[in-house]
């Protein structure tokens, strides 16, 4: 009998332990998602739009489309000093129009060629003033004047769709972010050498590592006529090459490899406040996760060349105004819109 309450009583004991064994599990498991989340969003950098902008803005669409402004950031600041010192403020280097449908099975992308004159409206500027509206400026010029606002408030003047969201990135972000994916395959249709952005490439099948991703995609004297919307060809090309990637690394069965993703990508963003931690983005990504290269349409805005100065473009106002058009409604882009910059794109996915 004695020996039998002994025998109970341990066991008791042998429950107690694993109770609590298991419950300090949990908890020490539950500090460690906490710390985790708390790195990651602090990692992201943000931006207050609705703040700066105030309520002078195109309505939310109502179909369950949502609009990113995606910018590629070209400031020499911080981490970016290794690509040479600023020549005034930052611009932005790289501007697409990210057009989720509803359904989140199809995106539209419609890239802005940097060199298009726009009619800049007032915005305000980082110090708390005001930039006055001002006529045949280079679309890049408002990123320069108000930052990420200002690209903003000029995008849904020419267009008249808001921007839901958006998202920066800059030079380092970006060649970390493609070195911690272990490169992007990409297969070049023909040698390319551009001294400026350091692009010295044969033609044929290459894994890009991150800093001759950025070589890619910055490069514009190398490839045809040496205008931007060679470039943006480029560009458009290793934004599927890099979605290819992504969806190859096989970030669900490793546990290491979408930390290290997760983050490299917080680190390498900003964006406005509302996407500004893991929970949205990865809300966002989830919605995603069945989006791959051939279920985005990538065209550039219809441009032709200015009148008055033969090295900036302006916009085609029948051919813009049918693509605004097309999406604000959800529909297919109509077929005069360019499908990826002048000339053809020289990438394709390896």
């Amino acid at each position: 009998m004695g020996k039998r309450k002994k025998s109970r009583a341990r066991q008791r004991k042998t429950l107690q332990y694993g109770a609590w064994g298991a419950a300090s599990l949990v908890i020490v498991s539950g500090a460690a998602t906490a710390l985790l989340y708390a790195k990651l969003n602090g990692n992201i950098d943000s931006v207050d739009l609705d703040a700066q902008l105030g309520t002078d803005r195109p309505d939310s669409a109502d179909s369950g489309g949502l609009n990113i402004l995606v910018l590629g950031s070209d400031s020499r600041s911080g981490d970016n000093e290794a690509y040479g010192r600023d020549e005034g403020s930052a611009r932005s280097d790289t501007a697409m129009i990210v057009h989720l449908h509803p359904g989140r099975d199809r995106a539209s992308v419609v890239s802005i060629p940097r060199d298009t004159l726009v009619e800049r409206p007032e915005c305000p500027t980082p110090d708390g003033g005001t930039a006055p509206a001002r006529e045949r400026q280079m679309f890049n010029t408002a990123y320069t004047v108000g930052g990420p606002a200002c690209a903003v408030k000029t995008v849904e003047a020419m267009s008249g769709i808001r921007m839901d969201h958006f998202v920066e990135v800059g030079f380092a972000g970006f060649k970390k972010l493609v070195d911690t994916l272990g490169g992007v395959p990409l297969t070049i249709e023909q040698p390319i050498r551009d001294k400026d952005s350091h692009l010295d490439i044969r033609a044929g099948a290459h894994t890009l590592d991150g800093e001759q991703a950025l070589a890619l995609v910055r490069t514009r004297k190398g490839i045809g006529d040496g205008s931007d919307l060679g470039r943006i060809g480029l560009q458009q090309a290793f934004v599927k090459a890099l979605i290819a990637r992504v969806e190859d690394v096989g970030l669900l069965t490793s546990p290491k490899k979408l930390y290290d993703l997760a983050d490299t990508a917080t680190g390498a963003l900003t964006t406005d406040s509302s996407l500004a931690s893991v929970k949205a983005l990865a809300g966002l990504a989830r919605s995603l996760s069945g989006l791959g290269p051939a279920d985005l349409q990538m065209v550039t805005l219809p441009v032709t060349e200015d009148a008055i100065d033969r090295n900036r473009v302006v916009p085609v106002d029948k051919d813009a105004r049918a693509l605004w058009e097309a999406l604000r409604a959800d529909e297919p882009l109509p077929d005069t819109v360019p499908p990826a910059g002048r000339p053809p794109a020289t990438v394709t996915n390896g």
